[in-house]
């Protein structure tokens, strides 16, 4: 006898199938979501990495702000010594300056000339006094123009009013006071 099959084989085949295919579907979810969290672990891994290089550059940078913010105020500080010590070099070197106004002064003063009042701001000097005659008021700014520390006479005032009964006439001019003149020979 023919052996017939009576079983339903498509339907068996179709249900095998069916799970076959499910099984594949779940086998590929499941490859697809490890694939994902592997993924998903790997960048976190990397942003952490990348975290913790932006945290040590931070922390390095802050570092050097503070570094520069000392190097600033290192600078500032040495800048403030630097215009000390200019004003004390300064200082230094105008010392003997008015003892050479005064020492000029005696040496140009002609007779007949009396000081009374004596001003000096910066390099300008402006004296008043009582002289004899204009002409000794004229010695005066020659003898001053022919110095070698004060130079450039200006008459400000000459009157000759003569309150006292002395005779002596008013004045006041002023005058640089300067370095010394380099001699002919010097500078040659």
């Amino acid at each position: 006898m023919a052996r017939i099959n009576l079983l339903p084989w498509r339907e068996a085949r179709r249900q095998r199938r069916q799970r076959d295919f499910i099984s594949a579907v779940i086998a590929a979810v499941v490859v697809t979501l490890l694939a994902g969290i592997a993924v998903q672990m790997q960048y976190s891994h990397m942003i952490e990495n990348q975290n913790r290089r932006n945290d040590f550059l931070t922390a390095e940078i802050r570092k050097l702000d503070e570094i520069i913010k000392e190097i600033e105020r290192l600078d500032a500080m040495k800048q403030d010594l630097l215009a000390r010590m200019n004003i004390i070099q300064k200082l230094q070197e105008s010392r003997p300056e008015i003892v050479r106004l005064f020492d000029e002064m005696v040496r140009v003063m002609p007779e007949g000339v009396f000081l009374v009042d004596l001003k000096q701001d910066g390099s300008t000097v402006t004296i008043s006094g009582r002289a004899q005659s204009n002409a000794r008021v004229s010695a005066l700014m020659r003898n001053i123009e022919d110095s070698d520390w004060i130079g450039s006479p200006q008459l400000l005032l000459i009157e000759n009013k003569d309150q006292t009964g002395t005779g002596l006439s008013h004045f006041r001019l002023s005058f640089k006071q300067q370095r010394k003149k380099p001699d002919a020979a010097e500078a040659g």
